[in-house]
């Protein structure tokens, strides 16, 4: 079966190390994808599509920078994709995803 990804019961976020010393979180607040399972639930794919310019770390400043040039260059590459390659299911509703991303 195929599922849509629900926005509002999903997040894509991440978390970068800085310098050593601080960690910068964010999100990306524009996303859909695909869920592909088995008939008897377990997981079997996922697919994604990030807008790159929905960016957001709570500072305008350093997202502008993030969508230039120097980081994501949103303008010239609007999405980000994710194809999963193989899943391996970890227990408790939890799983290990390898894929392809493409920034």
């Amino acid at each position: 079966m195929q599922w849509n990804i629900d926005p509002s019961h999903t997040s894509v976020d991440f978390a970068v190390r800085h310098m050593a010393i601080s960690t910068v979180r964010g999100r990306f607040k524009k996303f859909s994808g695909t869920i592909e399972t088995a008939e008897d639930g377990a997981l079997k794919s996922l697919e994604a599509t990030i807008d790159a310019g929905s960016i957001d770390t709570g500072e305008s400043q350093r997202d502008g920078h993030l969508r230039s040039p120097d980081f994501l260059d949103a303008e010239k590459y609007p999405q980000i994709t994710f194809r999963s390659t193989a899943i391996q299911t970890l227990g408790e509703g939890r799983h290990r995803v390898t894929g392809d991303l493409t920034i």
